[in-house]
């Protein structure tokens, strides 16, 4: 693009040096040929951003595309494994790791996938459906327990229920949830919260631990953007994005408190079931 730039500005020049070999240019006649070379630059610049752009994101697509597919082999090979090994068998666990890692990397490439889409400008394609949100919290912290051992504790209402999407709702739940054991006090308990009040529906995902800096909850929902807690955790910055991406396209909001001696809470907030 610099290139670009440098050479549209050597033209110009040159044409003023040959337009004025044998008298000065008048000054409206210099006002043309800037404008049409500074709308040349404009649109040559557009072009560029545009394909730059169409390559990057086919670049991404094909990527990711191209990454699930030995992964899909490697999972079903895993699974072929365990079922052949006995309960017991210390080998169990190791295969239980790597089911786990495959997981989170599948988790990673979706999290691209959708961030691309969202980038041009496409909408997420959700299956919204009447759901059950405390049986549905209820399943995430089962399994969330199960992975990191009993460390979330659930406090719901009986019989919340919402329009939502189950798999994206559950994915901004499990997300939220492992970030609060990534970056929270270890060994303490995490509490997911849900209720119902008079306006709408309310999830709060609380850890203990240091709390997040002001600057750092300025960008915590830019994808591509890590906080300097994030360390050597692994992850593309897209996580938040994507949670507020899929809780706004639900017409809710998702906020985020953060003070020393209090923890960390992202609070998601959705709209009540309408009859």
């Amino acid at each position: 693009m610099t290139q670009l730039i440098f050479e549209y500005h050597i033209l110009r020049q040159v044409i003023f040096e040959i337009l004025e070999e044998e008298a000065a240019l008048e000054v409206r006649e210099r006002d043309i040929i800037i404008d049409s070379i500074e709308q040349a630059v404009n649109d040559a610049a557009t072009q560029f951003s545009q394909t730059l752009r169409d390559i990057q994101e086919l670049f991404m697509v094909t990527l990711t595309h191209d990454l699930r597919n030995p992964l899909n082999v490697i999972k079903m090979g895993t699974h072929l494994t365990l079922r052949r090994l006995e309960q017991g068998d210390t080998h169990v666990n190791i295969g239980a790791k790597m089911l786990s890692a495959i997981d989170r990397l599948n988790s990673m490439i979706q999290n691209l996938l959708d961030a691309s889409q969202l980038r041009v400008g496409q909408s997420l394609k959700f299956e919204f459906e009447e759901c059950s949100l405390n049986s549905l919290v209820r399943d995430v912290v089962e399994d969330l327990n199960f992975a990191y051992g009993d460390r979330f504790v659930l406090f719901s209402d009986v019989a919340i229920r919402s329009n939502c999407s189950r798999k994206e709702i559950r994915r901004v739940i499990e997300n939220l949830a492992i970030n609060a054991v990534k970056y929270g006090a270890p060994d303490t308990p995490i509490t997911l919260t849900l209720e119902q009040i008079e306006t709408h529906i309310s999830l709060t995902i609380h850890n203990e631990g240091n709390p997040i800096s002001s600057d750092a909850q300025s960008i915590l929902f830019q994808q591509f953007r890590r906080t300097i807690s994030a360390g050597d955790q692994t992850g593309w910055g897209l996580g938040l994005f994507l949670a507020k991406s899929i809780i706004e396209a639900h017409q809710g909001t998702i906020e985020v408190e953060s003070a020393q001696g209090k923890g960390t809470s992202f609070i998601v907030k959705l709209p009540k079931l309408t009859y």
